[in-house]
């Protein structure tokens, strides 16, 4: 007894010595400086907003903050990022207090604004750094930053004064500014993924695209005219090709507004091994009820000849010109329907296409990823993808600078990648099946504003990942993946979803606390949670965290909640559900000192993942049950 007493007062000891030296802030009163920028913990943009902005010479005002209970300094491109975050009651959970808040002061810099409304300076060697009580910000003016509308700041009121005579804007103090932006806040909104918008644009698109059906007979091939290339020749705008069963060599260019519609399987459309079969470089082409073959094996291009240096335009060269059964070209609110497709390189790809739609449409690749190419690439296109099948191959569907393409309703199994999104933002993904690919679904270079809703991913190494900002990952299923959810995300909503039998249930990678993580049923997966960076992520919005099975604690007032927090990143709280010893750790005092030691002081801050409000009962309990997992399984 003597030993517990004395090894009881050594932690209390342990605890108050270093308290002592965990001060926060600058230590003797010293005031807080800014630091620079670069030095931040950043937020508010995406990586490529910032970098285009840049790029073009175009000033974004940042703010940067040192909270009370954070070891980093964080920094927001935008004050209107800042505003949010400072009224966002679950970001001062996490983050604590603000001790010191710092703006861009743009007093003689000689702010102008692009005809586009960005900001550029004529003299960005004064700029600097401005406490938030003591500037004033210009609102209401056309200025702009990549996210939106921009409010800007000032050190001294009189040129304050003068950019707001010029544009026509009003100048507030910060205390307004707070308040005025508090009014417009639409932090309620960002908690409902903004679905039925884009499926409503979806069925529109679809609804038009497929009105090329209705087109008349003008020609019928092998009537009317001998090859179906002197039928398409011969066909009036805005009618049909008819292409009777049978088997047509074909590498032909429609420059027309024409339907070609075969009689089904039975007809057969081959490109003989070489190049692309079928070119639409005309707006509402339509084809539809055939097969394609003999689609080249050149996937990509060869850019030894190009001069170009970027990244991008290399993407664009060797993906965007590969052969296809079916490229669209300018080719706006064309439809490719029913049509199967047999591919060693692309199915169908779609440039400068908006409007297009791809439905019903099957297509079969190569065995091994390595060797094959996208069965739908869809560049610089918002169209619909739908209703399809994809099978081998590298990516089912790849996106770039496809910004709200809807993928929507489709199978795809043994690829690369079932959905591949590279700087496309706004994209929905909704009801996709995906089985034995690298990962389900891959959105990378940060965008803003993607949904994944209602798509079940099994038997991949990733399930879905996502990078980028305010996006939605809401109501899928992931089972048996490797892992099931990779969070990359910043100011992001993860709501509703399945998570069971992963080898790791959530990845998170972030570094800023941001996203919103709740409602969501993790269970039965051999690790939860894994964290990579970071410090502390509270997962619970409004008072609801998420189902972590059979966990220590009970619901004493009924109110759905266990009443104790649960943190799935911790061996002990892990163990608590299997052993009688590790539950009764995990219930223990002095194991309970700690942990609130830990969490008051940011240095002793792991990364680590904390679940203050867990469910006591799933979030969907009828999709365990067809998973056939029980309430007593275990996190």
């Amino acid at each position: 007894m003597r030993h517990v007493t004395l090894a009881a007062a050594a932690v209390v000891l342990a605890l108050l010595v270093a308290a002592s030296g965990f001060a926060t802030g600058p230590a003797g009163g010293e005031e807080f400086s800014p630091v620079g920028f670069d030095e931040t913990l950043k937020t508010g943009l995406t990586g490529v907003d910032v970098q285009q902005a840049r790029a073009a010479g175009h000033v974004i005002p940042q703010a940067q903050v040192f909270y009370s209970q954070y070891q980093y300094v964080v920094g927001y491109y935008g004050i209107e990022a800042l505003v949010t975050g400072l009224n966002t009651e679950r970001r001062t959970e996490q983050f604590g207090q603000p001790l010191a808040i710092f703006v861009t002061d743009l007093s003689g810099t000689g702010p102008e604004l692009t005809p586009d409304g960005f900001i550029t300076l004529s003299d960005s060697i004064n700029r600097g750094w401005v406490r938030a009580e003591d500037a004033w910000f210009v609102v209401g003016t056309p200025a702009r930053t990549p996210g939106g509308p921009a409010v800007v700041p000032f050190g001294e009121r009189e040129d304050a004064d003068a950019f707001a005579s010029t544009h026509d804007g009003e100048v507030v103090d910060w205390e307004r500014l707070q308040s005025v932006m508090s009014e417009r806040s639409d932090e309620t909104r960002r908690l409902t993924a903004p679905v039925a918008e884009q499926q409503a644009w979806a069925d529109r698109t679809v609804e038009r695209a497929r009105q090329v059906l209705d087109r008349p007979v003008s020609v019928v091939v092998g009537e009317d005219a001998p090859t179906l290339a002197a039928a398409v020749e011969q066909a009036p705008p805005n009618t049909t090709v008819e292409i009777p069963p049978g088997r047509y060599a074909v590498n032909l260019t429609v420059s027309k507004p024409l339907t070609l519609r075969g009689a089904g399987e039975e007809t057969v459309l081959t490109g003989g091994g070489n190049g692309t079969v079928l070119t639409a470089d005309a707006p509402r082409v339509g084809v539809t009820s055939l097969r394609i073959t003999g689609v080249g094996d050149v996937g990509v291009r060869d850019v030894g000849g190009d001069n170009g240096t970027a990244w991008d335009r290399r993407i664009r060269l060797v993906y965007g010109y590969g052969d296809a059964a079916i490229r669209l070209a300018d080719a706006h609110h064309s439809l490719v329907e029913d049509v199967t497709i047999e591919t060693p390189a692309n199915g169908v790809v779609a440039l400068n296409s908006t409007g297009a739609v791809v439905r019903e449409v099957t297509v079969n690749g190569s065995d091994t990823w390595e060797e094959g190419f996208m069965s739908t690439l869809a560049m610089y296109s918002k169209m619909v993808v739908e209703d399809s099948e994809f099978n081998g191959g590298r990516d089912a569907v790849y996106t770039h600078y496809a910004d709200g393409v809807v993928v929507r309703d489709n199978r795809m199994e043994g690829m690369r990648y079932g959905l591949h999104e590279m700087y496309t933002s706004d994209a929905l993904a909704a009801n996709n099946t995906m089985r034995n690919t690298d990962a389900g679904i891959i959105v990378m270079t940060r965008p803003v504003g993607n949904v994944q809703v209602d798509n079940d991913v099994r038997d991949s190494q990733l399930g879905i990942a996502t990078v980028g900002a305010e996006s939605y990952t809401v109501n899928n299923t992931v089972v048996g993946n490797e892992i099931g959810i990779s969070i990359g995300t910043s100011r992001s909503l993860y709501r509703g979803n399945t998570v069971v039998r992963n080898e790791v249930g959530i990845r998170s990678s972030t570094l800023l606390p941001t996203n919103d993580v709740t409602e969501n049923d993790i269970v039965a997966n051999d690790q939860p949670v894994g964290v990579e960076l970071g410090t502390l992520n509270a997962w619970a919005v409004e008072g609801r965290g998420n189902y972590w099975g059979e966990i220590p604690g009970v619901d004493r007032d009924g109110d759905g909640i266990v009443d104790r927090t649960y943190r799935p990143t911790n061996p002990v709280d892990l163990s608590a559900g299997s052993s009688a010893g590790g539950h009764a750790l995990a219930h223990s005092p002095t194991l309970g000192a700690i942990r609130e030691f830990q969490q008051a002081l940011p240095g002793l801050r792991a990364a680590t993942v904390v679940d203050p409000a867990p469910l006591a009962a799933p979030a969907h309990p009828e999709r365990l049950a067809a998973l056939d997992v029980t309430t007593e399984d275990s996190p």
